[in-house]
């Protein structure tokens, strides 16, 4: 989260992540939020879910010590039995997850090679992107194959949110 984006916070952060939550359309499993920063989407959805999805468990996956800390306090604090792992994606033990989630990580060719360690066979992968969404698919797709279903940001309608199934290398 940029200074410049702290008069918007709520609908910029807060809104922006919420919104996963009706778009994966899961009552319960495994969601893994990749590269986790300062909690979005991953907190925002296991501190939503804690009420309105019990049977989802939240793994937020952050190598940065400092943050990793930050979200342990959020969870305690907002009393959310949210995972956090500070380890690498790369290195970490696959999580089998029915949902894997990120925001602002890594552009999608390299996102979606590090969601499908994690991702569970009948997994889905959700993705926050920006303007450079339409470039970012093309040149996932020279190397990945998968079904994509595309939702307009609720909060940004230059965003979109990918959702992406049945992912496997060409």
């Amino acid at each position: 989260m940029s200074k410049s984006t702290i008069p918007d916070l709520w609908s910029r952060h807060f809104t922006d992540s919420a919104q996963l939550l009706d778009i994966a359309e899961i009552d319960s499993g495994v969601w893994a939020d990749l590269g986790s920063g300062g909690g979005f989407p991953g907190m925002i959805v296991a501190i939503l879910a804690a009420e309105k999805h019990p049977g989802l468990k939240i793994t937020c996956v952050e190598s940065d010590q400092r943050k990793a800390t930050f979200l342990r306090t959020v969870a305690r604090e907002t009393g959310t039995s949210a995972t956090v792992v500070s380890e690498r994606i790369e290195t970490l033990s696959p999580l089998n997850a029915d949902v894997v989630s990120a925001r602002a990580l890594a552009p999608l060719p390299g996102l979606i090679g590090y969601a499908i360690r994690h991702l569970a066979p009948e997994g889905i992968a959700l993705f926050l992107k920006g303007t450079g969404q339409a470039k970012e698919i093309d040149l996932a797709l020279a190397s990945w194959a998968f079904r994509l279903d595309t939702f307009p940001s609720r909060t940004d309608r230059e965003s979109t949110i990918l959702k992406l199934r049945s992912i496997r290398r060409v």
